[in-house]
C-alpha cells in the first residue's frame, strides 16, 4: 500500500506532519479527517522532484511561480473554510509555505492584517505576486463575507489557467527539441565535417567543385567570423525586444500575429477564452461589470484586443450591455458573441461567460493539436533538405576525385 506524507492542523490549531498508508489520496484524507484532523497538504511519497528531490534555481529563488500561488491559494480556502479566523490562518500558513519568498510576503500580510489593514489592501502591496484580479476577488470576497467562497472561485480559475499553459508547453516540446537536435546537427557539419574536405582537395591536386565551393565559404564565414555573427543575433535580438516593448511595436506584432491564417485563429482562441474566464469569475464574485472588464483589460495578453475593450467600456456605460459592443469591436467570434446575447437575455452572463471559456479552451487544444501536426513534418522536411543537400554535394565532390587524372 503506497505512503502518502501529510501536513494538517488538529483541532487545537497545531500544525502536524508525517506519513500514512492509504490506497490513494481520497482515503488518506478521509483517514485523516476521521482521526479529527484538518488536511492542508496530502501528496504520494513518490511524488518528489529531479533527481528525488526539488531543486530551487539561484535566478528563482526570490520569485513566485502560479503553482506556488495556486498552493497557497488552496490551502488558506482549506483553513478558511474550515472556520478558522484570517490570522490563524495565515499563522499557520507562514509556517507552511515551502516557497521562502512567499513564506515572508505570508509573514508580512500576517503583520500588517494584525495592524488593522485588510487581507485585499495587504496583498496589493505585492502586485508581482498576486495579480489585480486575485487582489479584486478577494476584495469582494470580503465585502461580501465569503472569502472561503471567493477563494475556491480563484482556484478553480488559477487551475484552468495552469493546465491550458502546461498543455501549451509540453505540446511544444518535441518540435523545439527536434529542430534544436537538427540545428546541432547542421553546426556540427558546417563547422567540423566540411572543412576536413578543403585538406581531401588540396592534398589530391583536384579542381574544388561549385557545391563544395559554397559550402566552404560558408563554413569559414562562420567559423572564422562566428563571434561577428554572434554580436549581429545578440544586437538584433535586443534591438528587437527594445522595439516590441515600446506601444507602437507591440501594437504591430499583435495586429500581425492575429492575421496570420493559423496562428492568428490561435491566438482569438486563446483571448477570448482568457477574457470569459477572468470576466466570468469577477462577476460571479460580485465584482462591478465595470470594475472587472477594467481587470480584463490588464489581463488580455494582446494589445490589439486590448484596445478594443475600451470601447466595449464606453459602450457599456451607455447602457448597450456587452455583446453589442463587444460585437461592434469585430475582434471577437461570433459565436461567442451569440452566446454572450443568451447569457444577457437569461440574466446567466457570468455562467456563460465559463462556459464560452470553457468551449474556447477546447477549440485552443485543438488548434494546438494541429499547428504541432503541420510543423513537426515541416520541420523534419526542411531539416532533411537542408542536410541531404550538404551529404549529396559532399558525395558528388568525392566522386569528382576519382574523376582526376593521375
Amino acid at each position: 500500500m503506497p505512503l502518502f506524507k501529510y501536513k494538517a492542523v488538529t483541532a487545537e490549531g497545531r500544525v502536524t506532519e508525517g506519513t500514512l498508508e492509504a490506497a490513494d489520496q481520497k482515503t488518506a484524507l478521509a483517514k485523516l479527517q476521521e482521526q479529527g484532523q484538518l488536511p492542508i497538504r496530502v501528496v504520494s511519497s513518490e511524488d518528489k522532484g529531479f533527481f528525488g528531490s526539488e531543486l530551487t534555481l539561484p535566478w528563482k529563488r526570490k520569485r513566485v511561480r502560479r503553482a506556488d500561488l495556486l498552493v497557497f491559494t488552496q490551502e488558506l480556502a482549506t483553513l478558511t473554510g474550515a472556520g478558522l479566523p484570517l490570522d490563524r490562518s495565515l499563522t499557520i500558513l507562514s509556517g507552511l509555505t515551502e516557497n521562502e519568498y512567499l513564506r515572508a510576503i505570508v509573514k508580512e500580510l500576517l503583520r500588517e492584517i494584525k495592524g488593522g489593514k485588510s487581507l485585499s489592501d495587504s496583498m496589493e502591496t505585492y502586485p508581482h505576486v498576486f495579480p489585480k484580479l486575485y487582489v479584486s476577488m478577494v476584495k469582494a470576497g470580503e465585502a461580501g463575507g465569503a472569502l472561503d467562497v471567493i477563494l475556491l472561485r480563484l482556484i478553480e480559475y488559477l487551475e484552468e489557467a495552469e493546465e491550458l499553459r502546461n498543455y501549451f508547453t509540453s505540446s511544444m516540446i518535441y518540435p523545439l527539441i527536434l529542430g534544436g537536435v537538427s540545428s546541432a546537427a547542421i553546426i556540427l557539419m558546417v563547422t567540423f565535417v566540411i572543412p576536413k574536405f578543403a585538406d581531401i582537395f588540396e592534398n589530391a591536386g583536384a579542381p574544388v567543385p561549385l557545391p563544395m565551393r559554397i559550402m566552404l565559404g560558408a563554413s569559414g564565414m562562420i567559423v572564422g567570423y562566428w563571434w561577428a555573427i554572434l554580436l549581429f543575433i545578440i544586437g538584433s535580438v535586443v534591438l528587437i525586444k527594445r522595439y516590441l516593448a515600446s506601444e507602437q511595436g507591440r501594437h504591430q506584432l499583435d495586429s500581425a500575429l492575429l492575421r496570420l491564417p493559423l496562428i492568428g485563429t490561435l491566438m482569438t482562441q486563446l483571448e477570448v477564452s482568457r477574457f470569459s474566464r477572468t470576466l466570468g469569475t469577477l462577476l460571479k464574485s460580485a465584482v462591478p461589470m465595470l470594475q472587472s472588464i477594467n481587470i480584463v483589460r490588464e489581463v488580455v495578453g494582446n494589445t490589439v484586443v486590448a484596445g478594443a475593450l475600451e470601447d466595449v467600456i464606453a459602450g457599456v456605460k451607455k447602457g448597450d450591455g456587452l455583446a453589442k459592443p463587444l460585437h461592434e469591436t469585430k475582434v471577437f467570434p461570433d459565436f461567442s458573441i451569440h452566446l454572450l446575447e443568451v447569457g444577457e437575455e437569461t440574466g446567466k452572463l457570468d455562467e456563460m461567460l465559463i462556459r464560452v471559456a470553457e468551449a474556447y479552451d477546447r477549440n485552443v487544444r485543438n488548434s494546438v493539436k494541429r499547428l504541432v501536426a503541420l510543423f513537426e513534418p515541416l520541420i523534419i522536411l526542411f531539416m532533411g533538405l537542408v542536410i541531404g543537400l550538404m551529404v549529396v554535394s559532399m558525395l558528388y565532390s568525392i566522386f569528382s576525385i576519382n574523376n582526376v587524372p593521375l
